[in-house]
């Protein structure tokens, strides 16, 4: 399972909220809980996708947009790569004996695409400021004495 979406919107969260700190990829591993060469992974890839900028000789990250102008598509495209939502995949070697077989791709084909169009759509919709807000609203929902008001 691919969990490099995910992980990205943990670490974009964490270097947004956590800006007074200089965030290591060894804190935010312990914060994601994996190894900091997976985070250094991911990194790269939203730093390429100019999310994310560090300075030289400084550790830590900074956003390069606000959390709202950073879409959960841009976080998508930055660690999947490609322009387009892609989920689904038609098996490669379809018998093409069978009448199921030889027409399976082309049946499946404008289902999936239709899937994936709804999925980016609702991407885009949703920046990180949102899952940021998520993100205070659950924390004081579970601790309410310990999450300081947004």
């Amino acid at each position: 399972m691919d969990t490099r979406f995910s992980v990205a919107i943990h670490v974009l969260t964490m270097i947004s909220e956590e800006r007074d700190r200089d965030l290591s990829s060894q804190d935010l591993a312990v914060s994601v809980g994996t190894n900091a060469s997976h985070i250094r992974r991911v990194i790269g890839q939203v730093k390429a996708a100019g999310l994310i900028e560090s300075s030289r000789g400084r550790s830590g990250y900074r956003l390069t947009r606000l959390p709202s102008d950073i879409s959960l598509l841009d976080i998508y495209r930055a660690v999947q790569g490609g322009d387009r939502v892609l989920l689904f995949h038609a098996h490669p070697n379809p018998n093409e004996e069978c009448p199921v077989g030889r027409h399976i791709e082309s049946a499946v084909r404008p289902v999936f695409a239709d899937v994936e169009r709804q999925l980016e759509e609702s991407l885009a919709a949703h920046s990180l400021e949102d899952v940021i807000d998520n993100l205070y609203s659950q924390a004081r929902r579970s601790r309410p004495e310990r999450i300081n008001a947004r």
